[in-house]
């Protein structure tokens, strides 16, 4: 065994990025030191709240989405008013024969616990806090960081490094890695308060309403009667004097009215948009808020970050274990990067929209809202934020294409075809008399989903020694379901990547094709 079989990977920042990552390689056998600055775990605040459906599988396969969803508040709706007036509304798929629903509020603080729980449990995990790191060396070997403890200096080493380390990312820092990027002048109140108010448990988006003229408003339901409510505020604006003076109060008490409430948490901050020059520096790797930031409207952050964290981990755990070439972990950056980009876009016209800079951009975004009111067509104008969704990688080095994708549609929320790049989507099935669903079938190894039980046969024989197991759809898919939304017959092959990323689609089976696509999916050239 290689010394760096043994290593762990060094995970700095045991935020919810740096946790996941951390149980994700642990499911594959892979130890981990994880090094956190604070002296201990700082529950205060309910940071992020909004979890996306995809990402919830991730969780799902970390081992508490289920207690994120039992205690989480689901919605499928979000609408966006213009001060007293609906302009549209968005409604997600139901859940249907899914047990993951499209959305969840729930506090980030609670996902840190569980995850906290869970690493805990885990003898594959070392968390350290009261660890901040102070120093970096590498070679093509692995790491060695320096700590200052309370009492001691300390160096860890490990094979890799993983910096979860936030937005004033240390690691980084230490790495000379740039993070170019732009802050938005106006501030954002955030306010969790505790009340019985009877707003439905959906996502609602205000332009100009009366108890906040010219901003925003946004409300979310949490759990135990607890309401995330966003105002937009002046760049000037001084969080300690409006509550000194009763101003918050008031404010609160134009949504609230005479409801009895208690203040849970208030913080106020600038959104900044931010992505790091690189993901990847030597053997060191950036994730989350450290590789990128976003304005919050979308919900792009922490969910984009846990997406990191997976599509880190099985490219860590797959050249550590040797099933796969060190040029695989290039993929890392090429892909992630892309996402953010898209994430960036798509976030940065909404900022752009919600706080406009010159008198120009103010009477345009006011003649759109206008308009909206009575022209249904103006309305596709209005950005009150365009919500977290799985990037897709047509164009990775990992991927095999399987035509042309110039129609492909790259609209935020747009239907994404099941084509190479794209996450497979989800459908109950039945394996070995169990029934599950096909995303519980991922996480560990490549999949392969072929028409029939022959050729399915086939590269169970043929591939052995690889990391891919084989499912026949006609006798996994007792409903249809997947068959249907894969556009799949009985001779096709679609390869899963265990992320549950389209690697190939093969219309016709074709083995050696199909063996090509699996060296491919882990980064051979």
């Amino acid at each position: 065994m290689n010394e760096t079989d043994t290593e762990p990977v060094v995970i700095v920042g045991a935020g919810p990025v740096g946790l996941v990552t951390s149980l994700l390689l642990a499911r594959f056998g892979v130890p981990t030191v994880v090094l956190e600055a604070a002296a201990r775990r700082d529950p205060t605040g309910s940071k992020a709240i909004c979890f996306q459906r995809d990402v919830l599988d991730i969780l799902d396969r970390v081992g508490c989405a289920e207690k994120m969803i039992a205690r989480g508040v689901t919605w499928t709706t979000g609408r966006t008013y213009y001060r007293d007036t609906e302009l549209f509304a968005v409604t997600f798929p139901t859940t249907g024969r899914s047990t993951v629903p499209p959305w969840i509020n729930i506090s980030q603080a609670d996902l840190e616990r569980y995850l906290l729980d869970l690493a805990a449990e885990n003898p594959l995990i070392d968390l350290r806090y009261g660890h901040p790191v102070i120093g970096l060396q590498q070679d093509e070997t692995g790491v060695e960081v320096d700590v200052a403890t309370a009492t001691a200096r300390v160096v860890v080493r490990g094979s890799h490094l993983v910096a979860a380390d936030g937005s004033k990312s240390t690691i980084r820092q230490l790495l000379g890695i740039g993070f170019p990027g732009r802050s938005f002048s106006d501030q954002f109140l955030i306010c969790d308060i505790r009340a019985d108010l009877p707003f439905p448990n959906e996502r609602r988006f205000y332009f100009d309403p009366e108890w906040n003229p010219g901003r925003q408003v946004l409300v979310h339901q949490c759990p135990d009667r607890t309401w995330r409510i966003d105002w937009q505020v002046p760049a000037d604006y001084d969080l300690h004097a409006e509550r000194a003076s009763g101003a918050l109060d008031a404010r609160i008490r134009k949504i609230t009215g005479d409801t009895p409430y208690e203040i849970v948490w208030v913080s106020a901050y600038r959104f900044h948009q931010r992505r790091a020059e690189t993901f990847r520096r030597g053997q060191a790797f950036l994730a989350g808020d450290a590789a990128h930031l976003y304005a919050p409207f979308g919900a792009r952050g922490l969910n984009s970050g846990v997406q990191d964290a997976e599509n880190l981990a099985w490219k860590l755990a797959y050249v550590r274990r040797g099933l796969a070439p060190e040029e695989l972990l290039a993929s890392y950056d090429i892909e992630r990067r892309a996402a953010s980009g898209e994430n960036l876009a798509v976030t940065t016209r909404t900022m752009e929209f919600l706080v406009p800079h010159t008198p120009d951009e103010h009477a345009r975004r006011s003649a759109a809202l206008k308009a909206a009111l009575t022209d249904p067509d103006a309305r596709t104008s209005i950005d009150s934020g365009k919500l977290a969704e799985p990037y897709w990688y047509l164009d990775s080095p990992l991927t095999t294409p399987s035509g042309p994708v110039g129609g492909f549609p790259r609209a935020p929320g747009a239907v994404r075809p099941p084509i190479p790049g794209v996450l497979c989507p989800d459908a109950p099935c039945v394996v070995d008399g169990h029934r599950t669903r096909l995303r519980r079938l991922l996480g560990t190894g490549l999949v392969a989903l072929t028409g029939n039980d022959e050729h399915s046969e086939e590269i169970s024989k043929r591939l052995q020694g690889l990391p891919v197991r084989s499912y026949a759809l006609e006798a996994i898919d007792t409903t249809g379901v997947l068959r249907a939304a894969l556009d799949a017959g009985p001779d096709t092959v679609h390869l899963l990547r265990p992320d549950g990323h389209l690697a190939a689609v093969l219309r016709d089976f074709d083995f050696e094709a199909l063996a090509r696509a699996v060296r491919r999916a882990v980064g051979h050239r």
